[in-house]
């Protein structure tokens, strides 16, 4: 592990900006009736909007909205019912927290991203990185800063798809292809986020490496969003510890390895817990105060 600052990096979209020289977290709110952890407790907009208030006032800057579950082994969701789950609750989320919050979407459909941009969406978080046909020409249609995520295959077959030639070499590599990629099809470099994708097509061994070498993403010379909340590996590693392991027992740990992350230079932390993860970033924001005195 090497210790990195966090770069001086922003994005924009319309007259907006959100600087990424700091940490922010992203809650996320899914609108799934079968994410690992959580499904079914955010369907409906008052729920939803609740879980919102109550996530903007523990410390998230960013919400992140998703209507498809991509845990392993996943059933996909057709288009128009993926729509019919998060498109309201993008438009209820704007309306009363607009100016507070940003708002991205966990999709990897140009057309669910086109109409959540269109009442409120800012972000677009895809964890197929643009692949789905015309992803990559709407991207750079609606200029939207897009997340990244490396993976392999799809939910239900990203775990037979963890054999690396070597582990870091190939993940960056597979990256950088894919930033090429959709840079050549007309998405702006600085609208560009990168995700390394812990748990998509990598064993427990392999994400517990990663985040020792998390440094190596600055080879990109981009802003690195990190999602460990609650992953299997987490749980794994408290299983072994002989300590409480569902997903919701997750959540302390999940925070100390988002830390990790962030001594590393990542920006923008993804999470189920934003009052942790929150607390987390107070005690190392403070530690690093107190260094520079």
């Amino acid at each position: 592990m090497q210790l990195q600052p966090i770069p001086n990096f922003a994005i924009h979209y319309h007259n907006q900006t959100l600087d990424l020289s700091y940490p922010h977290i992203m809650g996320i709110l899914n609108v799934t009736p079968d994410s690992f952890s959580d499904g079914g407790r955010y369907n409906h907009i008052d729920q939803g909007l609740r879980h919102t208030e109550q996530m903007i006032k523990d410390g998230a800057t960013i919400i992140d909205v998703g209507g498809e579950s991509t845990r392993p082994n996943a059933s996909p969701v057709s288009e128009q019912e993926e729509i019919d789950r998060v498109i309201k609750v993008v438009e209820a989320i704007n309306h009363h927290f607009g100016e507070q919050v940003w708002i991205s979407v966990d999709t990897s459909s140009p057309t669910v991203m086109t109409l959540t941009s269109q009442v409120g969406a800012k972000i677009w978080n895809d964890v197929r990185a643009l692949t789905r046909p015309d992803a990559i020409a709407t991207a750079a249609k609606l200029d939207i800063p897009v997340m990244l995520m490396h993976m392999r295959g799809e939910p239900t077959t990203m775990n037979q798809l963890d054999n690396y030639q070597d582990l870091y070499t190939d993940v960056i590599t597979e990256l950088q292809q894919r930033i090429d990629e959709v840079m050549a099809g007309g998405v702006r470099r600085d609208n560009l986020i990168i995700d390394p994708g812990f748990g998509f097509a990598k064993n427990a061994q392999q994400n517990l490496a990663w985040l020792n070498e998390f440094y190596r993403l600055h080879t990109f010379n981009l802003p690195v969003m990190v999602a460990l909340s609650r992953k299997r590996f987490v749980g794994e590693v408290l299983k072994s510890a002989n300590l409480p392991h569902d997903p919701t027992d997750r959540d302390v740990a999940s925070m100390v390895v988002g830390l990790f992350a962030v001594q590393q230079g990542a920006c923008i932390l993804r999470t189920h817990n934003v009052a942790a993860t929150k607390a987390g970033l107070a005690m190392w924001q403070a530690t690093q105060q107190a260094k520079a005195l």
